[in-house]
């Protein structure tokens, strides 16, 4: 069945692109739309052209099969230039998304209208590349580069309305959207003259300009290694430096460049993973979420007050429970000075800020949770509080209400069990700070009704998070491998490494901090805590805590911060304490490589990482990627753990792992069963598949 369908309607040829879901431009769809441009220009009785699409979407951008495969003529670009130099106007009819690939269409179109409801966006950026077929030349031509670089640089789209403000779209209609198109195509061709996007240059002045290089100034300061990011704004800048015809090759090189880096590779391995987070094994869409239009979050403490914050910026009322009026009082203020740091940076307007603290009841007491579709606790870490808290939910809590725990490490089967409704019991484990980390585990316990889970990744979605579905079992999947991790940083120091060491190797690999800046500023007798709760020693931390040094909030952990300092300057005390631990233990210490701490420090994650993909507590190597990125601030360009073990090779890991273990004589760093065998074969997690549990 052909993609691309050619009609008449009186002088005017309507091109209609039908080919579902989603109208992605792939091989057949670009042919059609080519030999579709020239038929209409070869019929002396057609005078205009509409490009219009049926089902949902104009065009939700490239065919993701094609990917990694070689290209097919003809090329998009050479598919926008027979647009643009059509001799009869083309008019683009919009209606659901244009994104991609499939607003630069629209870009080179003469003209284009649109319903309300679409959505117009140039994603690329989160694909690690940048627009590759003229998005970078003719947005900002039609809009300014003040206004197309940041939807560049986000790759959010913007809707219809704003896209009528900015320019980008001629007109924006409620209904009969192809007859709009289809005046505005007759009405192009009456005036007798072609409108060329590519020469509308009125938008670039020197003060778009001068806006433009703050932005991209900015944009590079924060980029890192992100390699396309100052490749769009090179590609940007050049509309004010070259011919458009210049600009559009420079453009194309840029773009063939990102396609070949490795670093682009590992965030388009990231963008897929995210996508495929949304395929629940199980579950399939014939399972609707339950509705939920209040919630409820136990504890006003810093977790608990950004849950709750969560649910007021998405619109849902949320009743905010404490045991006491102090401690509420000082959450709803914690909350409200967040919200006035917002006002005053200009993210947020007082009104804005006003209308989300409306949405936030404070009670004290579980009965205020009554009324709530969900409720989430965010008490103490501890299974008695936890229990004891679920049991009186149990009866103060409608039937079908959703009974969540933002716990971090407990099991949620034993939560649950103090209730009489385990269908409706999971885990939530959101990250601190919660109105601002992206991740969220939805943990998933056995007997839990499937519409509940559903429900909490549904959710997740619209308080904007990155909703991944893990397995219940100790640590679940992110703060389970962050132990081995811990576990691997306290070795480290024993054998002969210094905390400043172990941290810049991490730092220099990509990570904002390591393990004892981190741990300094979480406070480390959070982990004291839970160690002595556990029975585990850890002789350098707990040494470091029994001398009352916790980190930044004692002015001392494994840095020292005078007059409170956020960055740490080493502490001679603290690395006299390492080395005295050292001999005492009989260890003689070494030197050690930045390549030899990395390894020490990830092999053993990666390895964590095989035992939960085999016990099925993650469904996918993607999800434990996307775990890492988006919770524990994995830098996307090297694609998360498990990508980047695949590129360093299983074997190696595997080897090194063995060789620890002899070292040490930990059996817990031998190579999983699943590493091994992968190892043995050649082959890499990425060839892994399994579902969850």
């Amino acid at each position: 069945m052909n993609p691309v369908a050619f009609s008449r309607n009186a002088a005017v040829a309507v091109i209609t692109l039908d080919s579902p879901p989603v109208n992605a431009l792939g091989a057949a769809v670009r042919a059609g739309l080519v030999e579709a441009i020239g038929r209409a220009n070869a019929d002396e009785a057609v005078s205009a052209i509409v490009i219009a699409a049926a089902g949902k979407a104009f065009i939700a951008g490239a065919d993701i099969s094609e990917f990694g495969k070689p290209p097919v003529p003809p090329f998009l670009p050479d598919v926008l230039d027979t647009i643009e130099r059509s001799p009869k106007p083309v008019v683009a009819a919009i209606q659901g998304v244009a994104l991609g690939g499939g607003l630069e269409v629209a870009l080179a179109c003469h003209a284009r209208v649109a319903l309300p409801s679409a959505q117009l966006g140039l994603p690329e950026i989160k694909l690690g590349l940048i627009p590759g077929a003229g998005g970078t030349q003719r947005l900002p031509r039609l809009i300014g580069a003040a206004k197309a670089f940041p939807m560049m640089l986000s790759g959010d789209p913007i809707p219809a309305g704003r896209g009528l403000e900015w320019g980008l779209l001629d007109e924006v209609v409620s209904s009969d959207l192809l007859a709009t198109a289809i005046r505005v195509a007759e009405g192009l061709a009456g005036e007798g003259r072609r409108p060329v996007t590519s020469a509308a240059v009125d938008k670039l002045t020197e003060a778009d300009r001068a806006a433009f290089e703050v932005q991209a100034k900015d944009a590079l300061r924060k980029a890192g290694e992100m390699p396309n990011v100052p490749a769009l704004v090179e590609a940007v800048r050049n509309v004010f430096l070259l011919p458009f015809e210049e600009g559009l090759a420079a453009e194309r090189k840029l773009f063939l460049a990102l396609v070949d880096d490795p670093r682009s590779k590992a965030l388009r391995h990231v963008f897929f993973a995210e996508r495929e987070i949304a395929k629940v094994p199980g579950i399939g869409p014939e399972v609707k979420p339950r509705p939920i239009a209040s919630a409820a979050v136990i504890g006003a403490g810093t977790m608990g007050g950004g849950i709750a914050m969560c649910f007021a910026n998405a619109g849902i009322p949320v009743t905010l429970i404490e045991t006491a009026q102090a401690p509420l009082d000082n959450g709803v203020n914690r909350i409200a000075a967040i919200y006035d740091i917002s006002v005053q940076r200009g993210s947020l307007t007082p009104e804005a800020r006003a209308a989300r603290l409306a949405l936030i009841k404070p009670v004290v007491g579980l009965a205020g949770a009554a009324g709530a579709d969900i409720v989430v606790e965010a008490a103490f870490e501890e299974m008695g509080v936890k229990q004891q808290i679920f049991g009186e939910l149990d009866k103060v809590t409608k039937p079908g209400a959703i009974l969540a725990s933002n716990t971090s490490y407990l099991d949620v089967p034993t939560i649950a069990a103090a209730t009489k409704r385990p269908q409706d019991v999971l885990g939530m484990h959101f990250f601190s700070p919660a109105n601002v980390m992206k991740l969220l585990e939805v943990v998933r316990p056995k007997g839990v009704a499937d519409d509940a889970i559903a429900t909490a990744v549904a959710l997740g979605r619209k308080l904007g998070k990155v909703p991944v579905v893990v397995g219940n079992g100790f640590g679940f999947v992110g703060n389970r491998m962050l132990e081995q991790r811990t576990r691997a940083a306290e070795r480290l120091l024993v054998a002969g490494a210094l905390p400043y060491e172990v941290d810049q190797a991490l730092v220099d690999f990509g990570f904002k901090m390591g393990p004892f800046a981190m741990a300094d500023l979480a406070g480390n007798d959070i982990g004291w805590r839970s160690r002595k709760a556990r029975g585990l020693k850890a002789p350098v931390a707990d040494a470091i805590c029994e001398a009352g040094w916790f980190g930044q909030k004692t002015g001392r952990g494994y840095y020292l911060y005078p007059q409170g300092a956020r960055a740490g300057q080493r502490c001679p005390e603290v690395e006299a304490l390492i080395q005295r631990i050292s001999a005492e233990q009989g260890v003689t210490r070494r030197a050690f490589s930045q390549a030899e701490i990395l390894a020490r420090l990830l092999d053993p994650m990666v390895n964590e990482g095989a035992r939960i993909l085999e016990e099925g507590i993650a469904a996918r190597p993607g999800d434990i990627d996307v775990v890492w990125i988006n919770g524990y601030n994995w830098p996307a360009w090297r694609g998360g753990p498990m990508y980047w073990a695949d590129g360093v090779g299983l074997d190696v890991i595997a080897k090194r792992l063995e060789a620890q273990a002899a070292e040490s004589g930990d059996k817990a760093l031998e190579p999983a069963p699943l590493l091994k065998r992968l190892a043995a074969e050649g082959k890499g997690f990425a060839s892994f598949g399994a579902a969850a549990g």
